[in-house]
């Protein structure tokens, strides 16, 4: 027993190893000047807008069936609570040991994108989590695994962008328009000056819009036509949801703005993925051989399957781009500001690492070995235990942008951020604790 726990255990830590020189050649190509920290900027939009919806739709369309859809709802709940609860537990933090207000959000939310799945894709290399899978094959239960992770992100997500930009400033109204979104502020309009924005929106003909600027590297390619109906037909329809929406009452507009939280590319990509996945004719087209009516999975679904795995790799390239940044910041502005607190870094290391592994493994434990509350799949056991579990997200950073806090505060978060994701290896504890409880529950 002890053998297999130690090896276990290693094949754990050389899994967060990966991760963590997967996050270095992010802070070495950053360093010598391969990615600067704008394109690491538009590279990250990228992935939050194009590449993991399209990881949304392969996984949980792939994964979903009409008899596998009670897999999904004690995700759902379990990823509601403990985020509220760590919500909680980061406001309470603050008030009694007088913290700062941005440990709410660093507490509140995990990584629970790129980092699980990077993690995931490496114990599986390690086989680690072979003996959950006894029944199938080891990569099967990992891809499953990897579709448990994207519907809890889809949670989590919602309420970060949703909520999160407030706490760290607390009453401060600057961003709160804009929390929608954090990592994807600047559309494809973002760096032009108004007169430009003001030449290319009001173009009144065809040739207005081939003329009304020079050629660069935004310049669209489409007919001059398209290009002016385009535009008439965007504005027309933005004007009229804009009437329409001051029109109504209050009451209304607050559950369409609550409705309007949920918008965002990751969460339409997870819905594209459950109508798929729902839908049997759908699933059939898009996921059977072509031999059985699969006939969008040669060419449609591979093209959005080959997109949608460049997020897991890239996105943990860009969080080591942006602990760049952070150590930059550092290292330029230490006598602004000051010193982060190990008291700050012990406690939310304290809740990520600790508490709620020591929270989740017993719970689902307990639920999966005496209740028949949950599916009987020892995988998404494991990954309910580890959903809470890991270091702060790298967005809580975008979150203070958003919320126009000051420089003094984004370095402390900087600082936070690279020490909370060097010292990663140590959820190796929490992967082996729930991997043995797992296991003890499928006995």
């Amino acid at each position: 027993m002890a053998s297999e726990v130690l090896v276990s255990f290693l094949g754990a830590v050389q899994a967060s190893l990966s991760v963590l020189l997967t996050i270095g050649c992010g802070v070495v190509a950053a360093q010598f000047g391969l990615v600067t920290t704008h394109a690491a900027e538009e590279v990250s939009r990228l992935c939050v807008k194009v590449l993991l919806p399209c990881l949304m739709i392969t996984k949980l369309g792939s994964e979903l069936y009409l008899d596998t859809t009670a897999n999904y709802v004690p995700i759902v709940i379990w990823a509601t609570i403990f985020t509220v609860t760590s919500i909680a537990i980061g406001k309470a933090a603050v008030a009694f040991f007088r913290l700062p207000n941005w440990v709410v959000p660093a507490i509140a939310f995990n990584n629970t994108e790129s980092l699980p799945l990077l993690l995931l894709q490496s114990l599986q290399t390690t086989g680690v989590l072979e003996s959950l899978t006894s029944a199938e094959k080891a990569s099967d239960g990992v891809e499953r695994a990897r579709t448990y992770f994207l519907a809890c992100s889809v949670i989590n997500n919602t309420i970060t962008f949703g909520q999160g930009a407030k706490w760290i400033t607390m009453g401060e109204s600057s961003g709160q328009d804009d929390s929608m979104d954090p990592e994807s502020q600047q559309d494809g309009r973002g760096d032009e000056n108004p007169s430009e924005r003001e030449r290319n929106g009001n173009a009144h003909s065809p040739q207005d819009c081939e003329e009304s600027t020079d050629a660069n590297e935004r310049t669209s390619l489409l007919p001059g036509k398209v290009q002016y109906w385009e535009r008439r037909v965007g504005n027309d329809l933005s004007s009229r949801f804009r009437r329409y929406f001051y029109a109504t009452p209050k009451p209304m507009r607050a559950i369409l703005a609550g409705i309007g939280m949920f918008l965002n590319p990751p969460f339409i990509g997870a819905a594209i993925g459950l109508i798929i996945g729902l839908s049997p004719p759908l699933h059939r087209i898009f996921f059977n051989d072509m031999d059985k009516g699969g006939y969008f999975n040669a060419w449609l679904t591979s093209s959005l399957k080959n997109i949608g795995e460049l997020f897991v790799s890239l996105q943990v390239v860009i969080v080591g781009v942006k602990l760049s940044l952070s150590l930059r910041l550092m290292k330029e502005g230490e006598e602004e500001a000051g010193t982060l607190p190990l008291g700050i870094v012990l406690r939310v290391t304290f809740v990520r690492f600790i508490l709620w592994p020591a929270i989740s493994i017993p719970i689902i434990w307990a639920l999966a070995a005496y209740t028949n509350i949950l599916p009987d799949d020892p995988m998404l056991w494991w990954a309910l235990m580890m959903m809470p579990v890991g270091p702060t997200a790298m967005k809580v950073l975008a979150l203070a942008d958003v919320s126009g806090t000051n420089q003094t505060t984004r370095m402390s978060i900087a600082r936070f951020l690279t020490i909370s994701y060097i010292i990663t290896p140590i959820v190796s504890f929490a992967v082996v604790g729930a991997l043995e409880a797992a296991k003890a529950a499928k006995q």
